[in-house]
């Protein structure tokens, strides 16, 4: 059975700029501390930490929602691309981003804490200082 992660978390800063900075190459490596190549357009691939992350862009909603293939090195040569898709939500003071990764090979469920501990925290330093 293939693995699922939901995650909601709240960022200090706007729906707009957290978007902007996901696409961003220069901002999301950043924001994460990991190098990343991304594309703002539908079709366009991206990496993430140094390599370790990859995919393409699906579907984007300006400001509010981003759908990517996504695979780790982890993944088999054979397994299926995951599906990563992401909602900016306004909240007072910022917004809430709402995670929800699903189609990840089973048995891999280290990317429930991967994305706290290399994308939640770390952008939580960045946005808030």
């Amino acid at each position: 059975m293939k693995e699922e992660v939901n995650h909601e978390v709240f960022l200090a800063v706007s729906p707009e700029h957290l978007y902007t900075a996901w696409l961003d190459s220069n901002i999301h490596t950043a924001m994460t501390g990991g190098e990343a190549d991304c594309g703002d357009q539908i079709g366009d691939e991206f990496s993430a930490w140094d390599g370790y992350i990859s995919g393409k862009n699906l579907e984007l909603v300006q400001n509010e929602k981003i759908v990517q293939t996504w695979r780790t090195v982890e993944f088999l040569e054979n397994d299926e691309d995951s599906l990563l898709t992401l909602l900016f939500e306004k909240a007072e003071g910022g917004t809430k981003l709402v995670l929800i990764h699903k189609n990840i090979p089973e048995g891999q469920t280290q990317y429930d804490q991967g994305w706290v501990d290399n994308y939640f925290e770390p952008m939580k330093l960045y946005f808030d200082s």
